[in-house]
């Protein structure tokens, strides 16, 4: 008796956009009633319309799931009712806000987590996404604007879309909305307009879109003869230490690996015994990086020499190295430097916004 084949996993798009009242919602539900104008089952998984008149009529007609109802702390909060979709089972799925948090108590943490069980389900998604919400970026949002993100998600989830579309306007367009009262209700347009949606942010936040979506298609262009290359040289290593400032390093060598298309590696090094050296602050402090680093799909190691400095160069040769990156101040900088002449020894400051 043969097994039955199992389902294909369905069709990621994100539509792809710098700030909140760009159109992504917008587009999104557009494409959803052109593909229920062709006979396609399409539902509603979540719609945030935020008061916005057109992107309320652009849903109409189209069928909504029930959103679950989750008691947090004696409130209530609505989240999308994954569970129910699945049962549901249509054909595409429309999900907004990729990057939410769900309230705790719900199935999964994240919301692009329940989208991946949809797409497992072999159900296509279409959803919405800024561009500050993707965490190699967060530190360079942060440097930019002065806001640090705290809606995060990995940027493999956006690598493994099957489309992306970029949803753009002119800042100054997008502050004429603000004005009109189309994106936010007076009040807040007036604190966003002089806070995040300053021209100078929005067109930063614009830039860092258009190079992300860029960098995509020439990803995609690519993969054809990437998938019959050798493994890749010329490598990524990140040294870990337990200072917040390793969040840093790990963010730019993951951002910095895929525009070089290679891979990425993290090590902590140590004279001995692993992380049980570590005093218990330091050891949750380091466990916490690590485990970052493996949700952004970088390869971790913890290495023990007795001389840390060389045991961190050899392992770099020996996996084809070709960049370190280093915190400043770290105990084995110097003799790293004197050490891998043959190798990029990168020292990433940790700026602190005043």
């Amino acid at each position: 008796m043969t097994e039955p084949a199992s389902q294909p996993p369905g069709k990621l798009t994100i539509y792809l956009g710098y700030a909140a009242g760009v159109g992504k919602t917008y587009q999104m539900l557009d494409r959803g009633q052109e593909l229920r104008g062709q006979g396609v089952d399409v539902v509603v998984g979540y719609f945030e319309p935020h008061g916005r008149q057109d992107t309320i009529s652009k849903a109409q007609g189209l069928e909504v799931v029930p959103r679950r109802t989750i008691s947090y702390r004696g409130t209530s909060f609505e989240e999308m009712d994954t569970e129910a979709i699945l049962r549901r089972n249509p054909r595409v799925c429309l999900v907004d806000e990729l990057a939410h948090t769900n309230v705790p108590g719900s199935e999964r943490l994240k919301r692009w987590q329940d989208v991946r069980a949809l797409l497992e389900a072999g159900i296509e998604v279409l959803t919405t996404l800024n561009v500050q919400h993707l965490e190699s970026l967060n530190d360079e949002v942060w440097q930019l604007t002065g806001v640090r993100v705290r809606e995060t998600l990995p940027d493999w989830v956006v690598d493994e879309a099957g489309e992306i579309i970029l949803v753009d306007v002119t800042p100054r367009a997008l502050r004429h909305r603000l004005e009109r009262g189309v994106v936010y209700a007076p009040d807040k347009a007036r604190q966003a307009l002089e806070r995040f949606f300053t021209e100078p942010n929005l067109n930063a936040l614009r830039e860092l879109a258009m190079r992300h979506t860029a960098h995509e298609i020439e990803d995609r262009l690519a993969e054809e003869p990437r998938q019959e290359a050798p493994a890749p040289s010329g490598r990524i290593l990140i040294c870990l230490t337990a200072s917040p400032s390793a969040a840093t390093l790990i963010r730019r060598g993951r951002r910095l690996a895929d525009y070089l298309r290679t891979d990425c590696l993290a090590a902590y090094v140590t004279a001995d015994r692993g992380l049980q050296g570590l005093s218990s602050p330091d050891r949750e402090a380091l466990e916490k990086h690590l485990n970052f680093a493996r949700n952004l799909r970088i390869e971790t190691h913890i290495l023990e020499g007795g001389d840390p400095a060389e045991t961190l160069v050899n392992f770099a040769r020996s996996r084809k190295v070709s960049q370190i990156l280093m915190g400043q101040g770290g105990k084995i900088l110097h003799r790293v430097v004197r050490l891998a002449r043959d190798m990029e020894i990168t020292i990433v400051a940790d700026r602190r916004r005043k």
